[in-house]
Formats: C-alpha cells, structure tokens, sequence
C-alpha cells in the first residue's frame, strides 16, 4: 500500500479497510458511486473498460481513481469475477446526514469466483453464467 504524506480522512477510512482484504478489489461506496483507488483503480478500469481518472488526496497529493454508479453494479460485479477478482463491497454503514464525521463504512459482502452467501448477488450470478 502507498504510504502517502498527506492523507484525507477518508483516504484514511480506505486504507484500514483496504488492508483487511489485500488480495480483493475493494468496491469503496462514496455517495451514490462505488470507487476504486491505486492498483484497484487500475485494474478496474482495464477489466471494466471505465476511465481511470484520479483523486485529490491532500496537499498536492493525487491517487488513482476509477468508478461506477451504486446501481451499476448488477453489471459490473459479474465481469469482475468472471475476471477471477476477488471483489470486497464496502457500503456506508450509516446515513450521511445524521452524522458530522466521515460515513462510517464496512465491507458488507466478499464476492470470489467461487464463494458467495448473498441471494441478489448468486441471482445476478446466475444470470451470467
């Protein structure tokens, strides 16, 4: 992982998280979009054929982005996976307006090629394969 001098708060949330699956892509729900960032963003971006942009992330500091629409996701998880990506979702755990810190967020699902416990996600799944 990056260490980077300057770090956003949520940059920091991203990266506590990140480090609990390493081996996973980790769909970080921002708002109404799921993000990627460094090597995740990178490979997102490939396998999706989304643009790779990148993010302010504090003073003068930037870091690789790519991103979809939460409601996207029906189609872009499948590909995912059927890249043979491990894919961790990490939703917002509690409304935005009802707090005055950053979201608090928890990877909520971990989708493999091969293992999955989420009904919507097994139907979706199924569809494709």
């Amino acid at each position: 992982m990056a260490n980077l001098a300057v770090e956003t708060p949520l940059m920091k949330q991203y990266y506590k998280i990140k480090e609990k699956h390493p081996d996973a892509i980790l769909l970080f729900r921002v708002g109404d979009f799921y993000e990627t960032f460094e090597q995740d963003a990178v490979n997102t971006s490939k396998i999706l054929g989304i643009t790779l942009t990148k993010r302010a992330n504090g003073s003068a500091s930037y870091v690789a982005l790519a991103g979809f629409p939460y409601h996207a996701l029906d189609s872009y998880l499948p590909k995912l996976v059927r890249a043979g990506q491990r894919v961790a979702i990490c939703e917002q755990l509690e409304d935005p307006s009802k707090t005055k810190t950053i979201v608090k967020r928890g990877v909520t699902e971990l989708v493999t090629p091969g293992v999955t416990f989420s009904d919507s996600i097994l139907k979706i799944l199924r569809i494709i394969f």
